[in-house]
């Protein structure tokens, strides 16, 4: 019995050991773990000692000896509560044993509170696409396909995220340096350098953020935009495709640094970022002729960008925000046969100036409670000499969510998600930052610029469009979501895209004005 017993308690002890990593609730359990094992030795230590100093007593009083406890049978239901018999060696085996193992734990809390991965932590997600695409007629998986062309069926999903964080420290000053990684639909895919060529950059962003109160603190790196609702991650939208403010709208990444405000109990929070033009690493330097010895002649977009976003936490469920920002854009440039750039800029070579002055300015709202989520977004954004003609491009748009969460028996926890998108780009042809039009003005894979019908009226009076007005485009997106486990994610989505023009291009090679994209999408978080 006494055998038994002690294989008992130390196989409770040993597979915690052996399973036991730098979590700290599992140090808490494997302490908790040892405490009762020291508090049963010492119980046992102390039955000993009392019988004993019984049996002194009984033998200086020249008494009957006191007759050893009967054992009990391991079958028998009083074999829990019958007192254990163990021998002095016993005990001091089971000392040494717990010793050994307050050591490992020791060495366990250490490594997770001061060791290299202290404050180190490793999130991400996989979400394989498929998408059906009517008017392409392409129907195919998504998934890690390497491209730096972005459009509104094929943007960010279908890819492997990272994020890796180390915090230096703890509590809420401890400063911090986060880096997501997304291979081939992050922001890196459209990243540009001096020279305004893209590198294909895993890198999605990269922030340090460095407290200097428990109010404000510091951020640099590369970041994201503040505009809109939406955000990039597929874990944290309710739909499968983004909406048209997120895709062509809103200003996307940028090198810079900012600064972080919320005071204490305010239900205000300010941020503040000042960096390059948004997806240039650098400043763009833009050929603009040759010297005698046909070396370039340049000239460098030295204009900073500033960006600033409010928000205002009306009550536990309701955010309130708005941002904007103001900078300046460098436009594509033309090139010749030989492929040197020419002295011509913007999609129509209208522009006498490869840059021009940008605003961009939003307000959102997001109403969340556990079950429903509303979100409404407007936006307003000008760009000079960026519109088709070498005009000044000016777009404006809304957007419009929401989503309902509930149980169905059998299938389990659902929602369902219903958008509505309207982007109106039309003034001088049509044309921004992040809608980029070819050089007949039109960009044909997601529905923007001018109509095929007009430009060929216009290419049939001599003409090139540029006297053609823009499009207006909408979508409705219906989404049917399923959470079958807290890693897993399933959406469907049915989505229909329209325009005021004749935009969306064929299969067959004719122009359509709508096309309609069904989609499924399988996300495990991890």
């Amino acid at each position: 019995m006494k055998k038994k017993l002690i294989c008992l308690m130390v196989a409770g002890v040993l597979p915690a050991v052996a399973v036991a990593d730098t979590t700290s609730d599992e140090i808490k359990t494997l302490e908790k773990q040892l405490q009762a094992l020291q508090k049963e030795v010492k119980q046992l230590r102390a039955g000993q000692m009392a019988a004993g100093t019984g049996k002194s007593a009984g033998a200086s009083d020249a008494g009957p000896p006191v007759a050893a406890p009967a054992a009990v049978d391991a079958s028998s239901p009083d074999y829990g509560s019958a007192r254990a018999q163990l021998t002095n060696d016993e005990v001091d085996q089971m000392k040494q044993q717990i010793s050994n193992q307050q050591l490992k734990v020791d060495a366990l809390t250490d490594a997770a509170t001061t060791g290299p991965i202290a404050g180190l932590s490793v999130t991400g997600y996989l979400d394989p696409t498929y998408i059906y695409n009517r008017g392409l007629g392409s129907a195919s998986f998504l998934f890690a396909n390497h491209a730096s062309e972005y459009q509104y069926y094929n943007s960010t999903f279908g890819d492997v995220f990272l994020d890796i964080k180390k915090t230096f420290g703890v509590g809420p000053l401890a400063p911090s340096a986060e880096v997501t990684l997304m291979p081939n639909r992050g922001y890196g895919i459209s990243l540009l350098n001096e020279h305004n060529s893209t590198a294909s950059d895993i890198l999605n962003t990269a922030v340090i953020t460095v407290p200097f109160s428990m109010t404000t603190s510091v951020v640099a790196g590369l970041m994201p935009s503040f505009g809109g609702y939406e955000v990039q991650q597929s874990t944290q939208m309710l739909t499968l495709t983004h909406n048209l403010l997120y895709d062509f709208s809103d200003p996307g990444a940028y090198v810079g640094v900012g600064l972080n405000y919320m005071g204490e109990g305010s239900n205000w929070a300010w941020k503040f970022m000042l960096g390059n033009e948004q997806f240039h690493t650098s400043g763009s330097q833009i050929q603009t002729g040759t010297n005698a010895l046909g070396d370039p002649v340049t000239t460098s977009n030295r204009v900073p960008t500033f960006t600033a976003r409010v928000d205002y936490t009306w009550s536990g469920a309701l955010d309130i925000g708005g941002s904007f920002n103001i900078g300046r854009q460098t436009l594509i440039q033309g090139v010749g046969p030989n492929g040197n750039p020419l002295p011509v800029y913007g999609a129509g070579g209208q522009s006498s100036s490869p840059f021009g002055t940008f605003f961009f300015s939003e307000a959102d709202m997001t109403y969340q409670t556990a079950d429903m989520q509303y979100n409404a977004e407007l936006d307003y954004g000008q760009q000079g000499n960026a519109a088709y003609n070498g005009g000044t491009a000016q777009w404006y748009g809304l957007s419009l969510l929401a989503n309902r969460k509930f149980h169905v028996p059998g299938l389990g926890r659902m929602g369902v998600t219903a958008r509505y998108d309207v982007l109106a780009d039309q003034k001088n042809g049509g044309g921004a930052s992040s809608i980029l039009l070819n050089g007949n003005g039109m960009d044909p894979y997601n529905g923007f610029g001018i109509g095929a019908s007009c430009l060929a009226a216009s290419k049939a009076n001599g003409g090139y469009g540029f006297e053609c007005k823009g499009s207006v485009r909408q979508d409705v997106a219906l989404d049917l979501l399923f959470y079958p486990t807290q890693q897993i994610t399933i959406k469907m989505e049915y989505r229909h895209d329209w325009s005021t023009h004749d935009t969306f291009l064929r299969s067959d090679g004719s122009y359509a004005k709508s096309n309609d994209l069904f989609g499924t999408q399988l996300i495990y978080a991890f």
